[in-house]
């Protein structure tokens, strides 16, 4: 059995997570001993009577800014040697399914969120070592993005979702979208699935799936089928990305 995925969370907001980590396949893969998480309140590291962990900018300015004090003591109460310190933030790199697998792979997740106008930048400096953005847009804080990233990774790891290989056909797994799928009934109201994934020959189906994902993502999605596009985002810099589709193991 692997040793398990330890993810920490800082925010001044931790029950904003209780139901998330307690539900569904985050429940199961804690009960598997595949992750182990942990939620830190921010505020505990303040020494003040209003547990404070913001203050004005300097140089004037709307909104807020995370004072550093509290965030590296929050930090330094659980970081080790091996730990992976991650800033949610809307300028870090754009998170896919390349950093999933990246992130599946370390030992301890310290994941930062951010709030009001962000954090000091002596965090970023001299604190954090990596900085993800889920998109280009803006949250109120960055707890639900932390959730996402950490949906994301959780479910990579050994063991969360049964077999190896069970994610290895979904979506972005080969770099494109994954083909549809159908259930039964097998017609409902005039909606007929497909003869040929009711018809037993799995070369075929193989083929109708593969034929499927192609056009799906020069529909959807043509910027992933884009030549050599994978390759430069992967060797850009600072990236770090690792290959899509593969399992790891512990």
């Amino acid at each position: 059995m692997c040793e398990p995925l330890a993810i920490d969370v800082i925010t001044i907001f931790p029950d904003m997570l209780g139901g998330f980590l307690n539900e569904s396949m985050l429940k199961l893969a804690v009960e598997r001993g595949a992750v182990r998480f942990g939620t830190i309140n921010l505020r505990d590291f303040t020494y003040d009577v209003h547990r404070t962990t913001d203050d004005r900018p300097y140089g004037g300015g709307p909104g807020m800014v995370m004072r550093p004090e509290p965030l590296f003591e929050a930090v330094e109460s659980v970081r080790t040697p091996e730990s992976s310190v991650v800033l949610m933030t809307p300028q870090g790199r754009v998170f896919n399914q390349d950093v999933a697998h990246e992130l599946s792979e370390k030992s301890h997740l310290v994941f930062v969120c951010g709030h009001y106008e962000g954090v000091d930048e002596r965090v970023r400096q001299n604190l954090v070592t990596d900085e993800i953005s889920i998109g280009d847009f803006v949250l109120t804080n960055g707890v639900l993005a932390a959730a996402v990233v950490i949906d994301a990774v959780v479910r990579l790891r050994p063991g969360v979702l049964g077999g190896a290989g069970a994610t290895l056909e979904e979506s972005f797994a080969s770099g494109k979208l994954e083909y549809p799928h159908y259930t039964r009934p097998a017609e409902y109201r005039g909606m007929k699935v497909p003869d040929v994934l009711r018809s037993g020959d799995h070369a075929a189906i193989a083929r109708w799936r593969e034929e499927q994902s192609e056009i799906r993502t020069e529909t959807r999605r043509p910027d992933l089928l884009g030549e050599g596009a994978g390759e430069d985002e992967r060797s850009g810099p600072g990236n770090g990305n690792g290959s899509l589709g593969e399992d790891h193991g512990c």
